[in-house]
């Protein structure tokens, strides 16, 4: 593996030392060279991210953890305080401590650091500089954390998915003073449910099928158990035996789990891969005006592979039907439109104005014959349908009563139903009628 230089401070890094990660002080004079092997591969490229917001996210033994406790120790030697913090105080000794400790020892660096376990600190020896530790039970204490010398430039919040909100926005108020450091915050997690609050605030553009998300203030990378070349076979086989779908899913796969009653889970955020064939897209209309919007829906079939793409949306209320199809005519461009067929009126003036309009064919249980046939594809959001999104985020089958579900779903599905109008010719296989019936 090619050396990695490491520039501490405002100093300039010396000369790459193979296989070796190196550490400088602002006058560039050596301070420790680690080999670049006792890290994982996927991680040494972000030793130094500067991003503001940094998530490191995926399946259990990926060793996100031990990357970040290494990271601390090295940021340490350059001069960066770090407050690592989980939702409850007791939960550290047993991990970001232990971890940083580990850290410390794997280096052979107990000679640079004290460790102060009661009052669950480790300082550095070389210019002062401290990790400390802190649960978010006792939030008064948070507010009032301050390392020894100079100002946080790191938090890091393990287990993020026990936090909340107001608490990891608490955390963030707390990266504030004059730093020579770029400030970061740092949350690391297993995935959960979709439904989480830290996938509505930071997922809407996220690939799911590539791992990777990298923006000027914000960097997202996902693991999974195979990205640690320090797993022992027993613990890959634990892993890859795993028979529940939702443990497997978030523990296994690294993937966002789905909360149970989910009318759809079989979609993530991703774009297509290549060129889209005109005879593969499909467009849908759902009516609305005032309470609720129009909402239309541009998608791609692949059939071969039976993967849905959603490319876009359009999702507005107050629009009259000579200014929807305007947005039609842009949005959908020749396409035909399948529309709900509740309002004949509303699609004649639609052709009248040169959107090719046609009713969706509605029958009896067509809603769950249509939502049978989308849980039977993959799904492929596109990063810029956030509507989309939260509509499946929300849809569900309603509660029995008795802790099941009855096979009637509830909540916001103007898109959704917009998509099944879209897919309507494929779902049924009729594809030719559905164009015979425009013509």
């Amino acid at each position: 593996m090619t050396g990695l230089s490491r520039a501490c401070g405002a100093g300039r890094a010396g000369e790459d030392v193979p296989g070796q990660v190196s550490l400088w002080e602002e006058r560039s004079r050596p301070v420790l060279s680690v080999p670049a092997s006792a890290f994982n591969s996927c991680y040494l490229p972000y030793l130094q991210a500067p991003q503001r917001t940094q998530i490191f996210f995926g399946g259990a033994g990926s060793g996100k953890s031990v990357f970040l406790a290494a990271r601390a120790v090295l940021d340490a030697l350059c001069g960066r305080n770090t407050l690592a913090v989980r939702q409850v105080a007791r939960t550290l000794g047993t991990s970001c401590f232990t971890e940083v400790n580990k850290a410390v020892a794997r280096f052979g660096l107990q000679g640079f650091f004290r460790v102060n376990r009661s009052g669950m600190s480790v300082t550095c020896l070389h210019n002062g500089a401290q990790i400390l530790f802190m649960g978010l039970d006792d939030t008064e204490k948070i507010k009032s954390v301050t390392p020894e010398a100079g100002v946080l430039s790191d938090v890091w919040v393990e287990e993020a998915t026990q936090t909340a909100w107001a608490d990891v926005r608490q955390l963030e108020k707390r990266l504030r003073g004059p730093c020579r450091h770029p400030k970061r915050l740092t949350l690391s997690f297993n995935p959960v449910f979709r439904g989480h609050w830290l996938y509505r605030e930071y997922f809407g553009d996220f690939p799911e099928d590539k791992g990777l998300l990298m923006r000027e203030d914000l960097l997202i990378l996902r693991t999974t158990y195979r990205d640690n070349r320090f797993l022992t076979e027993d613990d890959r086989r634990a892993l890859e035996g795993e028979k529940d779908p939702y443990f497997r899913q978030v523990y296994t796969l690294g993937e966002w789990g789905v909360a149970g009653g989910a009318v759809l889970s079989n979609w993530k955020i991703g774009e297509p891969s290549a060129e889209t064939p005109r005879e593969e897209l499909r467009c849908g209309l759902d009516f609305g005006f005032a309470q609720d919007p129009c909402a239309a829906v541009l998608a791609r079939y692949d059939r071969r592979h039976r993967r849905l793409y959603v490319l876009d949306e359009l999702c507005e209320t107050g629009l009259t039907n000579d200014r929807l199809a305007e947005k039609l005519k842009r949005f959908a461009g020749p396409l035909p439109v399948v529309c709900d067929s509740a309002e004949p009126k509303s699609i004649a003036e639609l052709r009248q104005h040169g959107v090719a309009a046609l009713p969706a064919r509605k029958g009896p249980d067509s809603v769950l014959h249509g939502l049978q046939w989308l849980m039977q594809q993959e799904i492929v959001l596109s990063p810029k349908c956030r509507r989309m999104r939260e509509e499946l985020l929300g849809y569900r089958w309603r509660p029995d009563g008795q802790g099941g579900c009855l096979s009637r779903p509830e909540g916001e599905d103007h898109l959704i139903d917009a998509l099944r109008y879209a897919l309507e010719g494929d779902s049924a296989a009729r594809d030719a009628q559905v164009m015979k019936r425009f013509v």
